[in-house]
């Protein structure tokens, strides 16, 4: 979006809400006061965090927070994962990832890893991504759901449990649970069409989509959502040094007719992606006490982001001017769920199979194989590196039933039986991109990194929950799995809430869990590549890995706990503070950058005995060569507190105002290093940048003020996100590290809208709407990586910012409802 039109666009807001304020009161009618009390959690009954019927949000027993459609669409970008992190302080979004990362951003809450939060739809769990996030970062070594294959506008709310509850729901659950709660109206619907970018150029953004509730027969409902999306290139990267360096300018003039020279290294910025979704919800009640259900999601994406660029020396003959290669990503993601609830024999019973497949067929365009040209003269341009599977099918049988025991209210007694079966698999690439060091910027994957792999797990849980006294709840649950290829687990949960008056409650949980590591932490091998450095993904779980004192993975263990207080001063006024602990015990996490050349005095044999000993074949043209691997390298303690309050007011004739404020504290600490592997030395498995990964690359804290005016037809919600201190470390050898420091960060989100007609709404809105962006990169990291003529000195903001590299967003958005 150009950038003239950027700002008509910041004036026709800043102009709507003077509109707004200063305009003649209208007489709010009864669905204008409605709709605006749609702050998502008040009253709300929840599914999650309990086997319990008819719980509501305020009357938790563990923090949950609830989040409706409409507070999902006023975020503005028609991203799942933007919408919750914008709304929920604990919970932190990806802003860039590297290689193939960057067109599946990941995102995490409460500081730990993205696979440390399971993710439910309709409470039935969601198979995980398979684009593993392999390159450094805090969001290194994600798999989990893909969000953003689940459209907003399919969407009733979101429950989010912010609490252990692995003993509840299996593995995964050691932050919490996100249970995406789908439509299931039978008539009417709703348009909606949204258009945006951001204010410095790029990430061009469009999205229409569709939702219709249909009653094909008697006593059943069919809702129905499609989505179409597009997000366009973005680039805040600097001038690559070796395009300025006077004797590559000497040796290759080419260079000056690359486009956009010197600005030709495109690396850092968004993906470029065309995605289409759909979502189904059915239920039909047999009878009362009998329903059959299904759940369909589909969707596929076709995507492309930058790569470094390449001087004219690599392939001369072929690109004159040098060349910029694509990494491409076609993926389809599918899932399907059926089932079958009613009640046996006065007990209520649920039976479900789950299936969910995700498939990424990674390629390279505009690149070539230097070692292919040279040995026959010709190389294809275009290539197919391979592909990663991952699917995972599960099947449950639950049972409930409450029992009068003389208790202050029945005893819920909750049980049931999972089998889960997951695979995950690698093809390997075409033969040309795999021929010796492969294609330029993301070689195929060999025929000794592909393989397929999977594992079988089951489980067995309980939970009891009742009152034993007035005002006193309790609720414990137990949980045996086996997994097929380490072992079995053990965990349990105890969980209380007291209430002392209908003012103040104290609640609060004890638990411990697990993470079984995902087949592709486990699993995954590529070669990591750029234009001097070649280094390799090696699978923890092979013999190579052995040479290096990595001998696979192991489940994590961790040990929650957390206390919380609940306030409803008023009938209008709420507010929870719950404070937390989490320990983890063999964290999996990826190590720092391992040389085995061009480290200088940091290298280890080891090291390159390892790459060859699992097959790849790298570069002789680069400098720099090594490994990066996954292992159980550290134990690690979160401690933090989350506060939420809400308040409505009516103000009469000057509308209504819903008040929010949320924020969290949370402090990780890598409190024990598990393991230094003598063969690796003078190296160590985790170099201060993967250490800041996890201490300090997020925020510790995180504040977000809101307030929500409605008067009349018209609409203003205007938000505040505060984003504390965030750093990291960076080198350009391995020896001599800098810290880029990102200091405290305010940013402001507006959004104006107008109700046309009953059906038709009008918004115009921004995020970020004053245009912030990061501190940059340590000036002597990009000091030294100049000197050295390291391309890495294109990216000039730092990947790990929590409020993203490209600045504000601005958006128009239009809804129509039927």
């Amino acid at each position: 979006m150009h950038k003239a039109t950027l700002k008509i666009g910041v004036a026709a807001v800043l102009s709507t809400l003077a509109m707004g304020v200063y305009a003649a009161p209208a007489a709010a009618d009864d669905a204008a006061v409605a709709d605006a009390a749609d702050t998502g959690s008040v009253g709300a009954v929840i599914v999650t965090g309990t086997r319990s019927s008819g719980i509501k949000a305020e009357n938790s027993a563990s923090p949950i927070q609830v989040l409706d459609s409409a507070s999902l669409q006023r975020t503005g970008q028609p991203d799942l994962i933007q919408a919750l992190a914008q709304n929920l302080p604990s919970f932190t979004a990806q802003a860039f990832g590297g290689d193939t990362a960057n067109m599946t951003l990941s995102a995490r809450l409460r500081g730990l890893s993205p696979n440390n939060t399971l993710v439910l739809v309709n409470g039935k769990r969601r198979h995980g991504t398979a684009n593993l996030a392999v390159l450094g970062g805090p969001y290194q070594g994600g798999a989990a759901a893909d969000l953003n294959y689940i459209p907003v506008a399919a969407i009733d709310h979101i429950e989010v449990l912010q609490d252990g509850a692995a003993a509840q729901y299996g593995s995964d659950a050691i932050a919490g649970v996100i249970n995406i709660i789908l439509k299931s109206n039978n008539s009417g619907g709703s348009a909606m069409v949204t258009g945006g970018g951001y204010w410095d150029g790029g990430g061009r953004t469009g999205d229409g989509s569709l939702n219709v509730g249909l009653e094909p027969f008697k006593d059943a409902f069919l809702n129905l959502t499609v989505e179409s999306k597009y997000h366009g290139y973005s680039d805040r990267g600097g001038i690559d040094p070796r395009v300025i360096d006077p004797a590559n300018i000497a040796a290759y003039p080419g260079m000056f007719q690359q486009p956009g020279y010197p600005h030709v290294n495109l690396i850092s910025g968004d993906a470029q992606y065309h995605q289409h979704v759909f979502a189904a919800n059915f239920g039909w009640d047999l009878n009362p006490d009998t329903q059959v259900y299904a759940i369909a999601t589909y969707g596929k994406k076709e995507a492309s982001a930058y790569e470094n660029y390449r001087l004219p020396s690599r392939l001369p003959v072929v690109y004159p001017t040098g060349f910029s290669p694509r990494e491409t990503m076609k993926e389809d993601d599918f899932a399907f769920t059926g089932g079958i609830k009613g009640k046996l024999a006065g007990w209520n019973m649920d039976l479900s199979a789950t299936y969910g497949r995700d498939k990424s067929q990674i390629g390279v365009a505009n690149s070539g194989n230097v070692s292919l040209f040279n040995d026959t003269g010709s190389t294809p341009t275009v290539f197919r590196a391979g592909a990663f599977i991952a699917s995972q099918f599960t099947t449950t049988l639950e049972a409930s039933q409450e029992f009068n025991i003389g208790w202050a209210k029945p005893l819920n007694v909750a049980a049931g039986l999972e089998h889960r079966k997951d695979k995950y698999e690698i093809e390997a690439g075409d033969a040309a991109s795999r021929y010796k060091e492969g294609s330029q910027s993301y070689p195929g994957f060999s025929l000794t990194d592909a393989g397929s792999h999977d594992r079988d797990n089951n489980a067995a849980y309980v939970d009891i929950a009742g009152s034993p006294v007035a005002d006193l709840t309790l609720d414990l649950a137990a949980r045996y799995e086996h997994f097929s290829d380490f072992g079995s687990a053990r965990v349990g949960k105890v969980t209380s809430r007291y209430d002392f008056s209908p003012v103040v409650a104290l609640r609060g949980t004890v638990s411990n869990g697990f993470r079984a590591p995902t087949l592709a932490e486990s699993y995954y091998s590529a070669t990591n590549v750029g234009p001097t450095t070649a280094f390799v993904q090696l699978p923890p779980n092979s013999p190579a890995a052995k040479l290096v004192g990595v001998d696979g993975l192991k489940p994590e263990r961790s040990t929650n706990f957390s206390l919380g207080l609940v306030l409803n001063p008023a009938k209008n006024l709420s507010m929870t503070v719950d404070a937390y602990q989490i320990k983890i015990r063999d964290r999996i996490v990826g190590s720092g950058l391992l040389f085995g050349s061009g480290g200088g005095a940091n290298n280890s044999a080891a090291v390159l005995a390892a790459i060859k000993a699992n097959g790849n074949v790298l570069d002789s043209a680069v400098s720099q060569t090594g490994i990066n691997i996954f292992s159980n390298a550290v134990d690690t303690r979160s401690r933090g507190v989350e506060i939420v309050t809400t308040l409505n007011e009516n103000y009469g004739t000057a509308g209504r105002v819903d008040w929010s404020a949320a924020a969290n504290y949370n402090k990780v600490e890598v409190t024990k290093i598990n393991q230094a592997p003598t063969q690796l030395a003078p190296q160590t498995l985790l170099d201060k940048t993967a250490i800041a990964d996890l201490e300090t690359a997020s925020p510790k804290l995180r504040v977000n003020l809101g307030a929500l005016w409605k008067l009349g037809n018209w609409t203003v919600n205007l938000r505040e996100s505060i984003y504390g201190k965030s750093s990291s470390y960076g080198s350009e050898d391995g020896a001599v590290y800098h810290k880029t420091e990102i200091s405290t960060k305010y940013l402001t989100d507006l959004e104006v809208g107008y109700k046309v007609t009953p059906a038709l709404s009008l918004a115009v809105g921004a995020n970020n709407l004053f245009n912030k962006y990061p501190d940059g990169v340590n000036p002597l990291l990009l000091a030294d990586q100049r000197a050295a003529g390291d391309n890495a000195a294109v990216t000039v903001l730092p990947t790990f910012s929590p409020i993203g590299i490209n600045g504000g967003y601005y958006y128009v958005r239009a809804n129509y409802k039927f």
